[in-house]
């Protein structure tokens, strides 16, 4: 996601880290290519131009010109606009004194908003929540089948009639369920169309009148682009939103949604879709994205990840091992699962401060091929084996080989590469402090 703006955002700043003083033609020049790059990244042309207008008014000023580095303090006032632009701050959840917090889920057809609901209840579910899912999308076919086969995949009952049922009288049905069972939480997947209708509008305002949810989220598609903007527009003239869901951020590369939405509408984001998983919704904080959009990483976000995949208990036994230079086949693997679990390469690596302008970055990918094939030549070892992988000689691994079903030379290879990240954990956990410290979260760095 943004890579392009990304993009031409790092070729701007070059540019201006280069002058040790800037003039106002400098910086005329950097707004030009920025206006440029937030104008073909989709973005709304009213928001680029006030954006644009707020920067230049604190850039020619008196904050760049009394800085020693006046290149970065440029990019610090726009790094410190863009994540005005989107919001400021992580906006939560707003949950009722008195339980169940009803949040109604509206959008368009097409968006992802079944899946959503799903994705949502088991992150609630997550942080010790006991939420509902209440199937009142009752139009479309088979709505209330994909609710209740990913409810099934979360562990989040499902409420749910039949097709064809007053929608209305559903999600009514669903809350005073949730009550029954005492459910802190319902999250109620509405009917959508294929376009903005009055048909469409009616039956939501009624329901929102019957059940009086807590949050009304509206489900976009950021590839949409300008569309989203529209369509959020137009919901929330009649349902008076409390926050937007942006699905689909990880497929688009130009991201003009996330950086419109906020300013359009004045609603805040509240989570984004970053894949296709049950895991792949996240809150959204304005500051991590902004950071990330500029190419300066996402640290937190990072080490959040690793919190959440990793074993705390195995880290530190990890950590041990290290120090002792006891690293072996068994948590080669061990940790080439748990790293599995974070997501993509290329996302983590672009979380990294500096990373995203590493040519070739943005191209890595993790072979799933690769690393089933190294997972069960591992696991065609014997335990010894495993431990003391000096004892492999060229018998061992011809019968290795056959049993994992791949050739010799793929089982040197791993061989090799085991013994490179030995090497390099072995350093990197008895490097002082910040060492010990990222190896204690688990954060083992593979590269293929």
């Amino acid at each position: 996601m943004f890579e392009n703006l990304t993009a031409r955002f790092q070729e701007t700043f070059r540019k201006l880290r280069g002058k040790g003083k800037l003039s106002e033609a400098d910086v005329d020049e950097a707004l030009r290519e920025i206006r440029i790059a937030l104008l073909e990244a989709d973005v709304n042309f009213k928001v680029v131009r006030d954006f644009v207008s707020k920067v230049r008014e604190r850039a020619v000023g008196q904050e760049v010109a009394a800085s020693l580095t006046p290149g970065q303090q440029v990019i610090k006032i726009v790094n410190a606009e863009l994540t005005e632009l989107m919001g400021g701050r992580e906006r939560k959840i707003q949950f009722a004194p008195k339980p169940p917090t009803v949040i109604m889920i509206v959008g368009l057809q097409g968006s992802g908003k079944t899946t959503t609901c799903a994705k949502l209840g088991r992150l609630l579910k997550k942080q010790g929540r006991k939420p509902l899912l209440v199937a009142a999308d009752t139009w479309r076919p088979a709505a209330i089948k994909q609710l209740q086969i990913l409810g099934d995949s979360t562990g989040v009952e499902v409420f749910a009639t039949h097709q064809g049922d007053d929608a209305v009288k559903v999600a009514s049905s669903g809350v005073e369920r949730a009550k029954s069972l005492g459910c802190d939480t319902v999250i109620v997947d509405t009917q959508g169309r294929l376009h903005v209708d009055e048909e469409l509008m009616a039956e939501l305002c009624s329901m929102q009148k019957a059940i009086l949810p807590h949050e009304v989220l509206l489900v976009v598609d950021a590839m949409t682009g300008q569309d989203a903007v529209n369509v959020a527009s137009s919901f929330d003239e009649r349902l008076e939103l409390s926050g937007v869901i942006l699905t689909k951020l990880d497929g688009d590369a130009r991201g003009g949604a996330a950086l419109s939405t906020r300013a359009v509408t004045g609603k805040p984001i509240k989570f984004v879709g970053v894949g296709e998983k049950m895991d792949a919704l996240e809150p959204f904080h304005p500051d991590r994205m902004a950071s990330r959009i500029l190419g300066m990483g996402d640290i937190l976000s990072l080490i959040e990840k690793a919190e959440e995949s990793y074993d705390e208990a195995k880290a530190a036994q990890l950590a041990e091992k290290l120090k002792t230079a006891n690293f072996t086949l068994e948590d080669f693997q061990d940790q080439l699962e748990q790293m599995q679990k974070m997501g993509p390469l290329d996302e983590i690596l672009r979380m990294i401060p500096g990373m995203g302008r590493i040519k070739g970055v943005g191209d890595m990918k993790v072979d799933e091929k690769r690393l089933r094939q190294v997972d069960a030549i591992i696991s065609s070892m014997t335990p010894e084996e495993r431990r003391n992988p000096e004892i492999i000689n060229g018998s061992r691994r011809r019968r290795i080989a056959r049993g994992s079903g791949v050739k010799v030379q793929d089982v040197n290879a791993l061989l090799r590469q085991f013994n490179q990240v030995k090497e390099f954990l072995k350093q990197f956990g008895g490097g002082g402090k910040a060492g010990r410290r990222a190896m204690r979260k688990g954060m083992i760095p593979f590269m293929q």
